[in-house]
């Protein structure tokens, strides 16, 4: 049985007023292109709706009943699945909406929304939305984005998304990149229909299979070149911007920076840009740019990533304005509230039964040639053992060559009767094979080299820490390089796997900008795993820093607030007495003139006078 619609709601009440709803609404990219005074008209028809924590707003399939609007709270998408499970989509606080999809394509409801704390929600009935689009056409164009932008986060999974980073912004490039790629491919093709021709004027097998392998050829080509087209993204989350490059096999890189060091947002666009309403957005950061190319309605994709970036700045004053005021409670002998912080990406643990069960040998030989280790929070990496390969197959073939010399010598004496590994000379002394101990000898110094190029491999290495991240570059025998910087200080993190090797076995640079310079992570395994090391690691130290910073200075100004607080009532009757003190000053004043500037006659009045004042006590 459907409960009614009214009975979802705890209470609908109208306390809101008109002018925090336009402020609300004008902050809302869905809004962008209206006026105050339609933003006034759409605020009067806003219900206002009071959800308790843990109740239902809408079930998936559910047949859609209109626009929601957060205001205050936080709330659940998901979709649910056999046997009681769901499907987590994201988590949507005070600013964002729902409901929005399934009003404009007219289909049920695709999630389930449940709030998870106490909320306030602004609620527009399915007429009055219809009635919406229908009066402001130019709104249009931003609910199409927000649409598109969500359906493409529903079907794409990301491995190193956060576990409460939500993606509010995804695209692709414009659908005409995607045919101008294709038009080289398609111009191809007159290539095999040429040959066909031939083919089948001449009567000749050969031109036939030409064709063939060129039109398998060509179309293989267009596949790829689409398939290509479909691996980039562009993408906001509600903590970093992000531009995800791949080309399979050959090259794949994501480029990103926080929402926190974003400058501005811009749009750039041309005369076919225009036309067809497509450009390019510009995000400029303390270290450059990151460039959203060719993005579908790019006025209204800048619009979104402001406003995301205007609410990370927000967040952070509220951050602030709640630690000084559980600095003033601490000192007011009052409970502190605190506020459960977003949970971070957590840290895989090492499974110790595995490892307690794993012989010691099998132990020793892996860690020879471990990529990654992670020790008492410390993460250490190195190069992949492809570039130990490139740097000591020359080494390692020699070796294993004398090896294998040695040993046909060894198995070529033990065959031959009339030979032993042990001879006399001509002076009668038992002396080694010869040849043997020349390539036993030979061999040490390959030996030598072989160990140079692993131990040169093995102490290139970079790590991360809770505060710092190290490159670490120490030739045997040789000096020693070291770069170092803080964790918090780095301002933007990507990545790239070049070439169909690194893209085969997952290893490329990881390229860290900090202040002025760079720091390289070169050839690790997994460099998206390596950045989500040091973006989870960057955003604790953040944290951390923040809740510190400026501790001396808040617990002096809490001290004063709370001196203050605790002597209020004394302060309010001295303030009663302030008009009678102003009467005395100025009789004193008075007095001053007449007696030649030497105010009272004695001290003993002075005294008097101040007694007379509160019992003698200061005056704040």
């Amino acid at each position: 049985m459907d409960v009614p619609f009214c009975l979802k709601f705890d209470r609908i009440k109208t306390v809101i007023g008109i002018k925090q709803r336009i402020i609300f609404l004008d902050k809302i990219h869905l809004f962008n292109g209206l006026k105050e005074e339609q933003l006034s008209e759409i605020a009067q028809t806003l219900t206002e709706k009071e959800i308790s924590g843990g109740r239902v707003v809408f079930k998936r399939k559910e047949r859609p009943d209109g626009f929601y609007l957060i205001y205050k709270g936080r709330v659940k998408v998901s979709r649910p699945r056999e046997k009681g499970e769901e499907d987590f989509l994201a988590w949507l606080v005070a600013g964002d909406y729902f409901g929005e999809e399934a009003l404009f394509e007219n289909r049920n409801r695709s999630a389930s929304v449940t709030t998870m704390e106490d909320c306030v929600l602004f609620f527009l009935s399915r007429k009055r939305f219809e009635e919406l689009l229908q009066k402001h056409e130019k709104l249009k164009p931003n609910f199409k984005v927000s649409n598109k932008s969500r359906k493409l986060a529903r079907s794409t999974k990301f491995k190193w998304l956060g576990p409460n980073e939500v993606i509010y912004f995804i695209a692709r490039r414009h659908i005409l990149r995607l045919y101008r790629n294709l038009l080289a491919p398609t111009l191809a093709l007159l290539i095999p229909i040429g040959l066909f021709l031939m083919s089948g004027m001449t009567a000749a097998t050969t031109p036939l299979a030409l064709g063939v392998v060129t039109l398998l050829a060509v179309i293989g080509w267009g596949i790829w070149n689409a398939v290509d087209w479909g691996n980039d993204y562009y993408i906001v989350t509600n903590q970093r911007v992000i531009l995800l490059e791949k080309v399979i096999g050959v090259h794949d890189s994501r480029q990103e920076a926080p929402l926190s060091t974003i400058l501005s947002v811009g749009v750039e666009t041309d005369v076919v840009g225009r036309v067809l309403d497509f450009g390019n957005v510009i995000v400029r950061t303390f270290v450059g740019k990151v460039a959203f190319d060719d993005v579908d309605h790019p006025a209204q994709a800048a619009d979104m990533i402001r406003e995301y970036w205007e609410r990370t700045k927000v967040v952070t004053n509220v951050s602030q304005q709640d630690v000084m005021k559980n600095t003033i409670r601490q000192k007011l002998g009052l409970p502190i509230e605190k506020k459960e912080l977003p949970p971070l990406p957590p840290i895989v643990p090492a499974d110790e039964e595995k490892i307690a069960q794993t012989p010691l040998w099998v132990l020793a030989i892996s860690d020879l040639f471990k990529l990654r280790i992670e020790d008492g929070g410390t993460v250490t990496y190195r190069k992949h053992w492809i570039i130990l390969l490139q740097q000591a197959w020359k080494p390692t073939l020699a070796f294993f060559g004398m090896i294998a010399l040695i040993v046909w010598r060894i198995g070529f004496l033990i065959q031959s009767p009339e030979r032993a590994f042990f001879e006399p000379n001509a002076k009668g002394a038992t002396v080694p094979d010869v040849l043997t101990l020349t390539l036993i000898l030979l061999m040490m110094p390959i030996a030598f080299w072989l160990w140079y190029e692993y131990t040169d491999w093995k102490n290139d290495v970079f790590m991360i820490t809770d505060d710092e991240i190290f490159d670490i570059d120490r030739k045997p025998f040789g000096k020693e390089e070291r770069r170092a910087a803080q964790i918090e200080s780095i301002l933007s993190i990507s990545y790239k796997r070049d070439g169909f090797i690194a893209y085969f076995f997952n290893y490329g640079t990881v390229h860290i900008s900090v202040g002025g310079n760079q720091l390289s992570f070169d050839d690790v395994i997994d460099p998206a795993g390596v950045q989500s090391d040091i973006n989870r690691r960057r955003m604790t130290r953040i944290a951390k820093k923040n809740e510190s910073a400026g501790s001396a200075d808040r617990d002096r100004f809490a001290t004063w607030i709370a001196a203050y607080h605790q002597n209020i009532a004394e302060f309010d009757i001295k303030a009663k007495n302030a008009p009678e003190l102003v009467a005395v000053q100025n009789l004193e004043a008075e007095n001053d003139e007449e007696d030649g500037g030497l105010g009272m006659e004695s001290e003993d009045d002075a005294q008097g006078l101040d007694q007379s004042m509160d019992g003698g006590g200061d005056f704040f």
